[in-house]
């Protein structure tokens, strides 16, 4: 699955509007972060419900985080023509995998290895 222009420009637009809403609900967390404060009346159900509110708030962000950085990796690999091709082992990703995750930097055959444990992914071992 080689890619033609015409097709690199079509993922860029993809990953270029992921990111943007990634930002977006990004932003929109820390805003709700920062109107997310304790009240010394509160009783400890509404304490209790405010800290789950804070954790889901937390765990929303870096889940964020997470997926823009591949966002913005696979627009890197966009720009240097490398996209579409797994970095774990440097065959084509299947085009059905880059419609569903465009920012994918693995094949399928890699990404069930990592997710398996038959070999370590580079990114949480560093």
């Amino acid at each position: 699955m080689t890619l033609t222009p015409q097709s690199a420009r079509r993922y860029e637009e993809k990953l270029l509007e992921q990111k943007r809403l990634l930002e977006q609900a990004m932003l929109t967390a820390v805003e709700q972060g920062r109107e997310t404060t304790a009240d010394d009346t509160q009783d400890i159900a509404d304490q209790a419900v405010l800290s789950y509110q804070k954790e889901l708030l937390f765990s929303q962000g870096t889940t964020g985080h997470q997926q823009l950085t591949l966002v913005r990796q696979a627009l890197n690999r966009v720009q240097d023509g490398s996209y579409g091709e797994c970095v774990q082992c440097g065959t084509e990703i299947g085009a059905k995998r880059l419609e569903a995750l465009p920012w994918t930097p693995r094949c399928i055959d890699c990404q069930e290895k990592i997710e398996n444990g038959e070999i370590e992914d580079p990114v949480r071992a560093a």
